[in-house]
């Protein structure tokens, strides 16, 4: 069921959420808001936002406000992309394609999930745009590498490893829902993605026969010597890992934490962000995937080292409840928060952003002492 609203009404992007909840049968929407666990890390991702401070700058001439900027060399209209989530088709019939024309019509990159409903050379072909391919790896190696040769032959610009899936982390509204997992096109010929289980989750079932947990650093090599696309990792954060990144030649890294979908209680992206920026040390591009919901958001991002931060969730609220339009709605809504806290904070450009614009609740108890 699709719910139609006026979008004139929706003043925020989380209001999407309960439109979406509105919307979507509970399996579907429980699928796409849960996390693991307890659900700390995921209450964490958004809240920790809230304990960074702005200090704006004042008498800066801000009559004219540049958000553009470039990752990996393609320009987009503002440091906002897509995040990989899966089977879109749940939220919407049109899908991924509906997301990828949001993406386009918004000058933004869109990452594809390797979990997504409609197929690689569909999404592709829905329009003309800059658009990454997530992947996992599997235990059948042949899989993985079919989805890249068809992602580089459809054009797709780089490719992102998550690498925070050894296995599934236990995500208990689907166990109660049993959550269906439905087959998916991009694997019709190569083997079945569709579990229906009897008890527990279908998605567990399907992750545990499928997702390879041998998976590590050296296999990196092994995914350079069947693409000649960049590699970025998804999953960082520790600057271990990062240093280890760096090491093995990567051309971007994630910091996310799966939208606390894997292990909870790790911590909340935005917390960590900071320490991987200064290990990379400026190398390769950093991204902050996690609990952004508003354009100061992004801002805060940014001063602590990020080149863009990626949108999950309400990108799928949008999508669930009002197609392709909800999307760029969710997108336009967050470019025009951070257009106004870039005027508010003195920034009339991404470059001017610093890491002296936001005070840290580490700094603020540091201060009292």
């Amino acid at each position: 069921m699709i719910f139609y609203i006026d979008m004139d009404q929706i003043v925020n992007v989380n209001e999407f959420q309960e439109l979406a909840k509105r919307a979507l049968p509970k399996m579907y929407y429980d699928f796409y808001s849960g996390g693991a666990e307890d659900q700390h890390t995921l209450k964490e991702n958004v809240e920790a936002f809230t304990r960074i401070m702005f200090r704006p700058r004042v008498l800066v001439d801000v009559s004219k406000i540049d958000m553009s900027t470039r990752i990996l060399g393609y320009p987009i209209s503002a440091p906002i992309m897509i995040a990989p989530t899966a089977m879109h088709m749940l939220a919407h019939p049109q899908g991924e394609t509906a997301t990828a024309k949001a993406a386009a019509a918004c000058n933004t990159i869109m990452i594809v999930s390797y979990m997504a409903s409609c197929t690689i050379e569909e999404v592709a072909s829905s329009c003309n745009a800059v658009r990454f391919l997530q992947i996992y790896v599997y235990k059948r190696r042949d899989v993985t590498a079919q989805i890249v040769k068809r992602a580089e032959k459809a054009g797709f610009k780089a490719i992102v490893l998550t690498v925070d899936v050894p296995k599934l982390g236990r995500r208990e509204a689907d166990i109660k829902n049993k959550m269906v997992s439905p087959q998916l096109r991009n694997f019709e010929g190569l083997f079945s993605t569709e579990v229906l289980p009897s008890e527990g989750s279908g998605l567990e079932a399907f992750a545990s026969s499928t997702f390879d947990a041998s998976l590590n650093w050296k296999d990196i090599e092994w995914l350079r010597s069947i693409t000649k696309l960049p590699i970025l990792v998804k999953g960082i954060l520790t600057r271990e890992d990062a240093l280890k990144a760096i090491e093995a030649g990567v051309d971007g890294i994630v910091v996310s934490n799966h939208g606390a979908r894997q292990l909870d209680y790790s911590p909340a992206t935005i917390t960590v962000l900071e320490e991987i920026v200064h290990v990379v040390g400026g190398r390769i591009p950093v991204l902050l995937d996690g609990g952004v919901r508003r354009g100061t958001d992004v801002f805060k991002a940014l001063a602590l080292g990020a080149q863009a931060v990626l949108i999950g969730r309400p990108v799928v609220y949008g999508l669930a409840a009002k197609g392709e339009d909800g999307v760029r709605k969710v997108i336009d809504m967050l470019k025009n928060e951070l257009e106004l806290t870039m005027a508010l904070s003195g920034c009339p450009t991404i470059d001017d952003i610093t890491r002296n614009h936001v005070r840290t609740e580490n700094e603020r108890l540091k201060s009292m002492l």
